[in-house]
């Protein structure tokens, strides 16, 4: 087809042979990714694990460029296919629009001509004083334009004659009947060459050279390639991803589609698919694993230093995703919307009988930190969890904007959190192939209010069991039983020498602040604590009013005011720092509460 298409041509395509030739690439990708993943698991896994020298660093490195092509294989031979079923999609409807135009031609007696104009025949007409006169018949030349407004009657010394006038000629009632088909035909046809055009620039796009190098360059311009098939052919595709449905329909929608359509959702519209909440875990790494360079591309051709912290992060992540890890790793949304989104898992949530999903909490955002200390925590947790259970799958959630500054001093955050949190693990729950899966809620620093609010809401976090709140200051509520899944099931940390665990009251701290600033509110906790446990978001989860199950930490290196140090803080989930507590929260997460050493309330 060209820009020369015509409604011949249009009339008689075979769209079965664009979706056939889309099935043959198809089958392409899939043995692609089939022998990528061979060279991952079987070849290059089992080198690094079991050799170290210079030939295994060479080895692996070859390796390694092989399932970069497979990779490249897969992903551009899957976007082949993609946008010929979506040319096959998108030439149907003007295909179907000529065809019934032809028709309703036919069914008239006119004549469609070969460039698009129809011809019609005489009829025989009355006029005002009943006498039959002949119509003379005619072409209609159609417009592809539709008309804005009624057509105008012309002049007055244009006005056709009236009937008994020398000059009066009646008029064709087929006329205005071949004209309609005329113009639908033009309609048709341009449509289809407009499409024609958007195809061809895209598939053209797709070419690649011979003897090509896949290198880090050549996989940017698969992520725009993607990007530009997903705006010539995915349209259809998102607008039937059911994103305001709950998600165990979502799980019901991706389990009603055929492999081939799920591989289509994952190349086309993976920023949608990868955080889909009821979509299982695998899909999802997939589509976000196809969708971070994607991300990373955009956010290059930005600016400022905000942009940069997102995007060394994001390299940074995608880099841990080009490791061989145990457990292994999977990236279960990624996103730059406001202090940007990630979510991880540290082993497979869907397969692992035990599940545990922690928060993170004030100045949280995606940055180098957040890669290596807050990501580190739930590898930890996935790890000693594991040594307890091997069926053990540890996620760190940033699903939400964690406070940065003097916010953390509002429950905003928490309250928007809340909801997305609990709709992610209404999904580990939908997802999840066991019969009964232990899951826990996790909430650290100020993500304990979070999780607190979460577990609040109607219904309380879907299908959690327990609730571990670490370096706590309060998660709005009075007592545990508040957090709905009973009192002997929420667990907390909280070292004696963390400062966030010892926050004043709002009364305290208002009266700490006025006597003397920053430092006042930390004293204001001793100077005017009235003895009733409560912290800034509620009663003390330490307290025994609060009655939940305290586990023993280390108390932590005492807080150097001036310096700002909250060492204590921030070590519950290291076992290199505090053993006790990291053993605690693995035998919490791996359905072993009964083997944590408990510890005083206050």
């Amino acid at each position: 087809m060209t820009g020369t298409l015509t409604w011949q041509q249009l009339r008689d395509i075979r769209t079965s042979e664009l979706t056939e030739a889309g099935d043959a690439w198809h089958e392409v990708s899939g043995r692609s990714a089939s022998d990528g993943g061979r060279v991952g698991r079987a070849m290059t896994a089992k080198i690094t694990e079991t050799q170290e020298s210079d030939a295994a660093t060479a080895a692996v490195h070859r390796l390694r460029r092989l399932s970069r092509n497979f990779q490249y294989l897969q992903t551009e031979c899957g976007l082949v296919r993609t946008a010929l079923n979506g040319l096959a999609g998108d030439l149907a409807a003007p295909q179907g629009q000529v065809k019934r135009a032809l028709a309703d031609a036919v069914a008239l007696n006119f004549t469609v001509h070969e460039d698009g104009s129809v011809s019609y025949p005489a009829a025989q007409v009355e006029d005002l004083t009943g006498a039959k006169q002949e119509a003379p018949g005619g072409t209609a030349r159609g417009s592809s334009r539709l008309p804005l407004e009624p057509p105008a009657f012309g002049a007055p010394d244009r006005l056709s004659p009236h009937p008994g006038h020398p000059g009066f000629r009646p008029v064709n009632p087929n006329a205005a009947k071949a004209q309609d088909v005329a113009d639908r035909i033009a309609r048709a046809v341009r449509s289809a060459r407009e499409i024609d055009a958007r195809y061809t620039r895209t598939l053209n796009g797709l070419r690649a050279e011979k003897g090509l190098d896949v290198t880090a360059a050549t996989l940017r311009d698969v992520a725009r390639d993607t990007a530009d098939v997903r705006s010539t052919a995915g349209k259809h595709l998102a607008e039937a991803i059911p994103q305001d449905k709950s998600p165990a329909e979502r799980r019901k929608w991706w389990d009603g589609l055929t492999d081939e359509q799920r591989q289509e959702y994952l190349k086309v519209a993976p920023d949608l698919v990868g955080g889909l909440d009821g979509i299982p875990a695998v899909a999802r790494d997939q589509a976000n694993r196809t969708y971070l360079p994607v991300l990373i591309d955009e956010l290059e051709r930005r600016s400022g230093d905000d942009v940069k912290t997102k995007l060394d992060a994001l390299r940074m992540i995608q880099g841990k995703l080009n490791e061989s890890g145990n457990p292994p790793m999977f990236l279960l949304g990624i996103g730059d919307e406001g202090n940007g989104r990630a979510i991880v898992s540290y082993g497979n949530p869907d397969t692992s009988r035990h599940v545990a999903a922690y928060v993170p909490g004030l100045g949280t955002k995606l940055d180098d930190d957040f890669v290596d200390d807050t990501m580190k925590r739930a590898l930890d947790t996935a790890r000693g969890a594991r040594r307890v259970d091997p069926s053990s799958a540890s996620i760190i959630w940033l699903g939400y904007d964690a406070p940065q500054n003097v916010d953390v001093m509002s429950k905003g955050d928490a309250q928007r959190g809340a909801p997305a949190y609990n709709e992610f693990m209404a999904g580990i729950s939908v997802t999840n192939e066991n019969a009964d899966p232990h899951v826990t809620a996790i909430g650290h620093s100020y993500g304990s209010l979070t999780v607190g609010t979460a577990a609040k809401q109607s219904g309380g976090i879907p299908g959690v069991d327990d609730v571990i709140l670490l370096g706590s200051p309060g998660v709005d509520a009075q007592r545990a039983t508040e957090l709905g899944v009973g009192k002997d099931h929420v667990f907390v940390g909280a070292a004696d020498n963390d400062p966030v665990t010892h926050l004043p009251s709002k009364g305290e701290a208002a009266l700490g602040w006025a006597l003397g600033g920053p430092a006042g509110v930390r004293a204001g906790r001793d100077l005017f604590d009235v003895g009733n446990d409560d912290l800034y978001f509620g009663k003390d989860p330490a307290s025994e009013a609060f009655g939940a199950q305290r586990f023993e930490v280390d108390d932590g290196p005492r807080m150097v005011l001036e310096g700002g140090l909250f060492t204590a803080h921030s070590q519950y989930f290291d076992p290199a720092r505090d053993q006790g507590s990291a053993t605690n929260i693995a035998n919490i997460v791996a359905g072993r509460p009964d083997a944590i050493v408990r510890g005083i309330h206050r």
